[in-house]
C-alpha cells in the first residue's frame, strides 16, 4: 500500500505570475496574462514526461477573472487532456471564494470537472460530472486508495463505469503496474 506511482509537481500561479508578467500584483485580470502564466505552467509540465500530478496553488492569488481562469484552468485541462501521449492529472489548491465562481463556470462552459483543495485537506470535485460520477469519487476520496479486487464490492455497476470515466477524465489515478486507484488527494497530500 505503500506505492508512489506519481510525484507531484507543486507549481504557485503567485510565483509563476510574477516571474511571467512582471508584476507584483497577485491578480490574474486579462487574458493575456492568464495566458503567459498557462504558457509558463506548460514550459514546467513538458519536462515531466509522459506522466504527471500537478498541484496548482492559487493561494497568493487575490482576484481572478473568467478569461484567467479559462486560460490557466479549462484550456490547461484541455490541452493535457487531449494529449493522448501523455497522462496529465491536477489538483487546484487554495481556490477560495474570490475565484471559485470563475473557475465553477469555466468548467461548466467546457464541461470539464477538477479537484479543488477549497480548504486545507477538504477536497471537492466540480465542474460538469454526473451523479454516479460524484458518488464514486467520494467514494473513492474516503479511502483514499481502491484496491483491484476492492472495486467490485464498493461500488455498483454504474458507479464502476463512473470510477472508469473519473480516470478517462484526469480525476483519479489508476496505478499501470498495481492496478489501484488512487484520490488524486491523496497523490499530492506530502505536499500541502
Amino acid at each position: 500500500m505503500s506505492e508512489r506511482p506519481i510525484d507531484p509537481i507543486a507549481i504557485d500561479i503567485g510565483e509563476v505570475l510574477q516571474k511571467s508578467v512582471t508584476s507584483l500584483y497577485s491578480s490574474l485580470v486579462t487574458r493575456p496574462t492568464g495566458r503567459a502564466v498557462r504558457m509558463a505552467i506548460e514550459t514546467q509540465l513538458h519536462g515531466a514526461g509522459t506522466l504527471s500530478l500537478s498541484l496548482i496553488d492559487f493561494s497568493e492569488v487575490v482576484i481572478i477573472d473568467f478569461s484567467c481562469a479559462d486560460e490557466v484552468v479549462a484550456k490547461l485541462l484541455q490541452q493535457f487532456l487531449a494529449d493522448e501521449a501523455r497522462d496529465a492529472f491536477f489538483v487546484f489548491r487554495g481556490v477560495h471564494e474570490p475565484h471559485r465562481d470563475q473557475i465553477e463556470v469555466v468548467l461548466a462552459r467546457q464541461g470539464l470537472a477538477a479537484v479543488l483543495e477549497t480548504e486545507p485537506d477538504r477536497f471537492e470535485l466540480v465542474g460538469v460530472h454526473s451523479g454516479d460520477e460524484g458518488s464514486a469519487w467520494r467514494t473513492l476520496e474516503e479511502r483514499g486508495t481502491v484496491e483491484p479486487e476492492e472495486v467490485e464490492g464498493l461500488f455498483t455497476g454504474d458507479q464502476r463505469a463512473a470510477l472508469d470515466s473519473l480516470v478517462g477524465r484526469g480525476l483519479a489515478f489508476r496505478s499501470p503496474q498495481s492496478g489501484r486507484i488512487h484520490a488524486l488527494s491523496q497523490l499530492v497530500a506530502h505536499l500541502l
